[in-house]
C-alpha cells in the first residue's frame, strides 16, 4: 500500500513536466492560420448577376379564346393540327390535333387592317401591290406546304391570294426592322408584311413545320375590322346551341 502511494505521488510530480514537454506550435504557422481566416472573412461576396426579365406569357384574347373553345368543342379541325392567328394582338397559338396547345408566338401581319383580299391580288407582284392591298385576310383555311418561294417551301394559308405562313424573309429590307418589331413588347408595330404571316424562325423550324408537314392543318385567322361571327358563322351556332 505504501508502495502504491509513493508511485502515485511520483506520477503527480511528473505530470506538469510531461505537459510542459509537449512541443509548442510554431508562431509562424499560427500566424498563417489567423491570416487565412481573416482573409476568408474579408473576401467580398460575388455580386449577383443582372436580373433577366422572363419572356412575356402570351395568352389568348377573349375573341381568340372563343374561337379556340369552338374549334376544340366542335372538333372543327377534323383531327388535324391547327393554329389561331389573332391579328389584333399579333399572336399565333399552335394546337395539336387533340386540342393541346403547343406554342404561342408573336407574328407579323399585313401592313393595312382589313379582312378580305383584293380581287386578283394573287396574280400581282409584290412591287405592284397598292397600300390597301397589303392585308392579311381573315377566315378558316386548310393550310399545306407547297411550291417554294425564293427557293424555300412555305406553308400556304391561301394559295389563291398568295398568303403564306413563313419566317421573316432573309431579303427583307433593314429599314423594315421586322425582327425588332416581332420582339417588341406590344403588337402596335407588328403590321409590316404584304399580307403573309411571319413567325419566329426557331418556332417555324422546330414546331410548325414538323407539325403541318405531313397532312397540313387548319389556320383560323381572326378579323380586325369585321364582326367575328361573320367570319366564323359556325361560332354563333356553337355559342347558342
Amino acid at each position: 500500500m505504501k508502495f502504491l502511494i509513493l508511485s502515485l505521488a511520483a506520477l503527480a510530480l511528473l505530470a506538469p513536466s510531461m505537459v510542459e514537454a509537449r512541443p509548442a506550435q510554431p508562431a509562424k504557422a499560427t500566424a498563417r492560420k489567423v491570416a487565412a481566416k481573416a482573409k476568408a472573412k474579408a473576401k467580398p461576396k460575388p455580386k449577383p448577376g443582372p436580373i433577366v426579365a422572363p419572356d412575356p406569357v402570351l395568352t389568348p384574347s377573349p375573341a381568340a379564346q372563343r374561337v379556340i373553345d369552338w374549334v376544340s368543342g366542335a372538333k372543327d379541325n377534323r383531327s388535324l393540327p391547327w393554329a389561331v392567328v389573332d391579328k389584333v394582338n399579333a399572336t399565333l397559338f399552335l394546337f395539336a390535333p387533340d386540342g393541346t396547345q403547343q406554342a404561342a408566338v408573336p407574328v407579323l401581319i399585313g401592313i393595312m387592317p382589313g379582312d378580305e383580299a383584293s380581287p386578283g391580288v394573287g396574280t400581282k407582284t409584290l412591287a405592284s401591290l397598292g397600300p390597301a392591298e397589303k392585308t392579311t385576310p381573315a377566315g378558316r383555311y386548310l393550310a399545306k406546304f407547297g411550291l417554294p418561294v425564293a427557293g424555300q417551301r412555305v406553308l400556304w394559308v391561301d394559295y389563291a391570294t398568295s398568303v403564306a405562313l413563313h419566317p421573316i424573309p432573309k431579303d427583307s429590307g433593314a429599314r423594315e426592322k421586322r425582327r425588332e418589331r416581332m420582339l417588341s413588347p406590344t403588337p402596335d408595330d407588328n403590321r409590316i408584311t404584304f399580307g403573309c404571316i411571319n413567325v419566329p424562325q426557331a418556332f417555324y423550324a422546330r414546331q410548325l413545320r414538323p407539325t403541318f408537314r405531313k397532312k397540313g392543318g387548319y389556320v383560323y385567322i381572326l378579323p380586325d375590322t369585321r364582326p367575328i361571327e361573320e367570319v366564323f358563322p359556325r361560332l354563333r351556332t356553337q355559342l347558342t346551341g
